[in-house]
C-alpha cells in the first residue's frame, strides 16, 4: 500500500516563496555487516542507487555488528549470514533481542534450509542471496521497511518443499542449545581453546568447560571433530572463518 504524505500548511500569497515546502519523505538510517570490504562497499552502491536509504555504518564481525545496532538503532541492518566471531543467525538474535522493532536482512551465499529458517526464527524479516542481491535487494529492502517478510524465490521455495514433504527434524536439534551454548559451539568449532574461548565472551574456562560439555551432551556428540561438522552442517560456522 502507498501511504501519501500529508504537507504542512502553507501560508498561499499569490504564489509567494514564503510558502512552506512540503516534507521530505523519512530515510532509513542502514547498518551492513560483512567480512568483505568488497562486498560492504557493493552493498552500499545499490543501497545508494535505490534511495530511501543512509548507511550510517559498517561492521566486520558480529560483535561489532551487535554493538553499533545498540549504540545506532538503525532502521535497517543487513547482515552476512558467516561473520566471524559471532555468525549472522546469531548476530540477529541480538539485535533483535536489543531492539525488537529492527528489521533485519540476512544475506547469504547459500540457501540451505537450516539457513533460512534459523535466521527467520532468530528475527530476520528478509533472506536474501548474494547471487541474486543486483537484482532482489531493491525489492527485499522495501518489503521490509514495510513490515513485510521477503525470503529469496529459492528460499521461499525450499520452505514451501519442506512442509509439502513433511521431512522429519533432526534428532539432534539447534533449538535445544541455549544462547550461550550457540556462542560456544561457534568459538570451539572455529578451532579456538577453552581459554581463548573465556577471553572472548569474558567467562573463566569452567565456566566454558561447562558449557562445552552440556552442548556435547544436548547434540550426542563426543569429539570436537565431530561438533565441528555439526557446526558446519548446521550453518553455525564454515570452513573459511
Amino acid at each position: 500500500m502507498i501511504r501519501s504524505l500529508s504537507l504542512p500548511n502553507t501560508v498561499t500569497v499569490d504564489e509567494s516563496p514564503l510558502a512552506v515546502a512540503p516534507a521530505q519523505p523519512s530515510v532509513a538510517t542502514t547498518l551492513i555487516a560483512d567480512d568483505h570490504e568488497v562486498v560492504r562497499t557493493g552493498l552500499r552502491s545499490m543501497l545508494e542507487k535505490i534511495g530511501g536509504t543512509e548507511v550510517v555504518a559498517e561492521a566486520s564481525d558480529g560483535r561489532t555488528a551487535v554493538r553499533l545496532a545498540r549504540e545506532l538503532t538503525p532502521d535497517l541492518i543487513i547482515v552476512d549470514i558467516m561473520l566471524p566471531l559471532l555468525n549472522g543467525i546469531e548476530t540477529t538474535r541480538h539485535i533483535i533481542a536489543d531492539n525488537p522493532d529492527a528489521r533485519v536482512i540476512v544475506c547469504s551465499s547459500d540457501h540451505k534450509q537450516v539457513f533460512v529458517e534459523e535466521s527467520i526464527k532468530a528475527g530476520a524479516r528478509g533472506y536474501l542471496l548474494k547471487s541474486s542481491a543486483s537484482v532482489e535487494l531493491a525489492v527485499a529492502v522495501r518489503a521490509v521497511l514495510r513490515r513485510e517478510v521477503y525470503l529469496s524465490p529459492k528460499a521461499a521455495e525450499m520452505i514451501v518443499d519442506k512442509y509439502i514433504r513433511n521431512t522429519p527434524a533432526g534428532t539432534a536439534s539447534m533449538s535445544n542449545l541455549s544462547q550461550r551454548e550457540r556462542e560456544v559451539l561457534q568459538l570451539v568449532a572455529g578451532g579456538m581453546s577453552n581459554k581463548q574461548i573465556g577471553v572472548e565472551l569474558n567467562l573463566s574456562v569452567r565456566t566454558v568447560e561447562a558449557h562445552r560439555t552440556q552442548l556435547m551432551e544436548k547434540l550426542h556428540i563426543r569429539s570436537v571433530a565431530e561438533l565441528t561438522k555439526y557446526a558446519i552442517r548446521e550453518g553455525i560456522t564454515t570452513l573459511d572463518l
